[in-house]
């Protein structure tokens, strides 16, 4: 990429006259040419990707649909995602995401202390 823009820098400079016309100017032209050879290249993966979409849209809609209640109060139930390691998959098929072994520990939620009538001791 490098070599296209001293190229054109240096289409530029030797030819002056050329930057004066009407027209689009050398690094205009450059710059088109460079999007559109982009564009070119980049065209069979964009259109892998729409096949995809098309072929996991009925799948991905299903998943939300499911998932999505039960990940949202996920999402709400953690505080701070940066205190947890990457999920793990046990042999057995369970996931785990382990806290991290330096992350402060969360404030734990106050309970009420089971109420329990104590005798009366008389000395």
């Amino acid at each position: 990429m490098r070599q296209i823009f001293c190229f054109l820098a240096v289409t530029a400079l030797a030819n002056p006259a050329a930057a004066q016309d009407d027209g689009p100017s050398l690094m205009e032209r450059g710059a088109q040419l460079f999007f559109e050879g982009l564009l070119e290249e980049m065209a069979p993966a964009i259109d892998g990707m729409a096949e995809l979409m098309e072929e996991a849209g009925p799948a991905l809609e299903s998943f939300v649909t499911e998932m999505g209640p039960k990940l949202r109060a996920v999402l709400e139930e953690v505080e701070d995602w940066s205190a947890y390691e990457a999920p793990e998959v046990l042999p057995n098929g369970d996931i785990i995401i382990r806290r991290k072994p330096d992350a402060p520990l969360p404030d734990a939620p106050e309970r009420d202390a089971p109420q329990q009538d104590m005798p009366q001791i008389e000395l």
